[in-house]
């Protein structure tokens, strides 16, 4: 009775699929993106927020938008708090410019708030088919060299140095050792198509820092969750409307626009149900769903939340349609209640996760046409300029500005789209 009502529901016959090949895809889903439920209260810890408490804001914001994808738009994608924001957000919003947690979460929240009106008007993909593919992908390049910093600073193989800015650090402590560790134990998983590296590398640093770093204490697996007054309504959302942080709420959106949007494509193209065009069934739902989970997120404490490409883990095993995520978002509910988890796993364990998802957002490099220097300049002062300025914001600047002056000074200033 359950599998003909489901049948029915997720139309699975028309999509070639069963309900146990549903939810093996979704376990392979889950396993394969819950390395966020560790890395994003390492990550918005450091920002001052209450590691317990974003554990459990970030499993209900990625159960709720996961679970209304696959009701709604019948795909196998789950959402969850996007990389790169919350390393933006955390380090250079309130560490580097010195804004409240509160203020920088509510500027986040303003750049959902737009992002979710660029869905609701049906603009979001007339901006991404105009703005430049060089600019594109050095801001997503750019990214992955930004949150690849904070990794290898978090294990501290990178620290700071009067003289050269930056140096090696001391390859002997146990942070180095067990953070490099960590990260070869990711890549060489990957490579294998061992779709849980990041977890098996995080959970397998946890237990090495346990017996050998002094600092890492045991507390407990299984609690109830924890009150959520310390982050949810603490997001000052008026105090965010400050001229100074204009340039802040746009990179939010912009970079939000371009890492879900493109991640929903290509997904779904892997799946097998995008056309040329990039269109997909159900795209206007399943963009409005990832757009206002961004904005509920906000709201109760979480970076800026978007499609994960790891939904295609879940795609190659059989995964087919909304049962897929609904399995995943079912998982992530389940999880809330293992958030003294949260505050045993040390920095440097989440350290390899980033500087692997660095390896793949910088990997889109390769598009770029570094023949043409119209082309290939912007996109490498965007790629670059992000993590030597500490900033996404100036990173972005310095790529649009350069690319109207580069297309203007070789006399191609028709090539320079309206949203450019």
């Amino acid at each position: 009775m359950l599998n003909t009502s489901l049948n029915r529901f997720f139309k699975l016959n028309q999509h070639d699929t069963t309900v146990k090949k549903e939810v093996i895809a979704g376990i392979t889903t889950f396993f394969t993106m819950v390395y966020i439920v560790f890395v994003n209260p390492s990550i918005l810890g450091d920002a001052g927020m209450d590691k317990q408490v974003v554990f459990v804001t970030t499993c209900l914001i990625a159960a709720i938008g996961t679970i209304a994808m696959g009701l709604f738009s019948n795909l196998p994608i789950a959402l969850a708090p996007a990389m790169g924001l919350n390393a933006f957000f955390a380090y250079a919003v309130v560490g580097k410019l010195g804004y409240s947690w509160e203020i920088g979460m509510g500027a986040i929240f303003w750049g959902a708030i737009g992002l979710f009106l660029l869905t609701l008007f049906q603009v979001r993909y007339w901006l991404i088919a105009s703005i430049p593919l060089s600019l594109r992908v050095g801001i997503g390049a750019g990214i992955g060299f930004f949150i690849a910093l904070i990794g290898f600073s978090n294990m501290g193989l990178i620290v700071s140095s009067p003289a050269t800015l930056v140096t090696l650090g001391d390859l002997h402590t146990p942070s180095v050792m067990l953070g490099l560790l960590g990260f070869l134990i990711i890549v060489i998983l990957a490579a294998r198509n061992v779709f849980s590296g990041v977890l098996v590398s995080i959970v397998s640093v946890t237990v090495l820092a346990l017996m050998f770093d002094p600092q890492v204490q045991y507390h407990g697996i299984l609690s109830m969750p924890p009150a959520l007054t310390a982050v949810v309504g603490k997001v000052d959302i008026k105090g965010a409307l400050d001229t100074a942080l204009i340039g802040i709420i746009f990179s939010f959106l912009l970079v939000t626009l371009f890492d879900s949007s493109g991640t929903l494509i290509g997904v779904t193209d892997k799946a097998g149900i995008c056309d040329e065009q990039g269109r997909f069934p159900k795209m206007r739902q399943a963009l409005l769903v990832d757009s206002t989970t961004g904005v509920l997120g906000a709201l109760i404490g979480t970076s800026s939340v978007g499609a994960y490409i790891e939904s295609g883990s879940g795609v190659s095993v059989g995964g087919r349609t909304g049962l897929t995520a609904i399995v995943v978002g079912l998982l992530f509910l389940l999880t809330i209640f293992f958030s003294p988890l949260a505050g045993l796993v040390p920095a440097y364990a989440t350290a390899g996760a980033l500087i692997y998802v660095g390896i793949l957002m910088a990997s889109s490099l390769i598009r770029v046409h570094w023949d043409d220097l119209t082309e290939a300049t912007p996109a490498f002062l965007t790629a670059a300029l992000m993590p030597f300025t500490y900033s996404i914001t100036e990173g972005i600047a310095f790529g649009f500005i350069s690319y109207c002056i580069m297309k203007a000074g070789t006399g191609r200033i028709k090539e320079v789209n309206a949203p450019v």
